[in-house]
């Protein structure tokens, strides 16, 4: 939990952060713009809001509500007392907003919307971090990202103390059930692996899923990187533990909620994945309230 990322820039690349924040502005303003601000608010006013945080949780995103504000109207200063990464408490303000009030009140749903996802991404991670408490176990994300979305969520999961699993197809060698019975099975598949990268001249990390003890131990006669141990029940999980007794690092995946996830970490498995994580996480609760105009 001491080394997490401070910056989604850092994370992502400032052109991310950028394309995406117009993008959003984009869907919300077409060529009209805020017509109720533009109908009820003089072009000139100047206003102060707060942004408060309405429960619990762990802030990620800082920069997405930044540029935002920024993109809407330069002269609009957002001023963040907290970093990505930090825990907030229920009705704490996290920021002061001030400037031209057309600004403040344009940018405010697109800000909240990038910044409340990402901080409900981290705040579900630490909440699975402390569920696995005293066990070896690893939290990591899946590829179930929202698309365009995946290098900001796998971000936030870092913000919440987790960490990450292949970024994309590129970048790990995953072999899953269809690539298993495409190759003929499971050794076939790797020695197929380890054929291609020399082949290719990379060395990337190599994944097998498998569906039993019996696929189990075929896996580990090929010496893969890493085998994910798919749905097996916690009994199941102990015994592929005992049974590969440290010569292969074991991931559990499949079926696993929070509610389970303590009892899937004292198996003895290096890493879980969760892809609730990205996929079915609830947004911070987070409140724009202009408290000066």
């Amino acid at each position: 939990m001491n080394n997490k990322p401070r910056s989604l820039k850092t994370a992502t690349a400032g052109e991310w952060l950028v394309r995406h924040v117009s993008e959003a502005l984009r869907e919300d303003l077409q060529d009209r713009g805020d017509i109720t601000t533009l109908a009820t608010i003089p072009v000139l006013q100047e206003g102060k809001a707060e942004l408060v945080v309405k429960q619990d949780g762990i802030i990620a995103g800082i920069d997405w509500a930044v540029e935002t504000g920024h993109q809407t109207n330069p002269e609009v200063d957002w001023e963040f007392s907290v970093k990505d990464g930090d825990e907030v408490s229920r009705g704490q303000v996290i920021a002061t907003i001030e400037g031209p009030l057309h600004g403040i009140l344009v940018s405010e749903r697109t800000a909240l919307n990038g910044l409340g996802h990402l901080s409900g991404i981290a705040t579900m991670t630490q909440q699975a971090m402390k569920l696995i408490e005293g066990t070896r176990a690893q939290i990591l994300e899946t590829r179930k990202t929202m698309p365009g979305w995946r290098l900001a969520q796998k971000y936030a999961v870092l913000c919440g103390g987790g960490a990450n699993h292949r970024i994309g197809l590129y970048d790990e060698i995953l072999i899953k059930e269809n690539h298993i019975r495409g190759a003929g099975g499971i050794s076939k598949a790797l020695h197929a692996s380890e054929r291609w990268m020399r082949n290719e001249g990379i060395q990337v990390p190599v994944e097998i899923e498998v569906t039993s003890l019996k696929e189990l131990e075929e896996a580990l006669g090929a010496s893969p990187d890493r085998i994910l141990l798919d749905n097996f029940p916690p009994s199941v999980l102990r015994q592929a533990v005992e049974f590969t007794d440290g010569r292969c690092l074991l991931e559990a995946s499949g079926g696993i909620t929070l509610e389970s996830l303590r009892e899937v970490a004292k198996t003895g498995v290096d890493r879980i994945s969760l892809g609730a994580l990205t996929h079915s996480v609830k947004p911070l609760d987070l409140s724009l309230q202009v408290c000066e105009a």
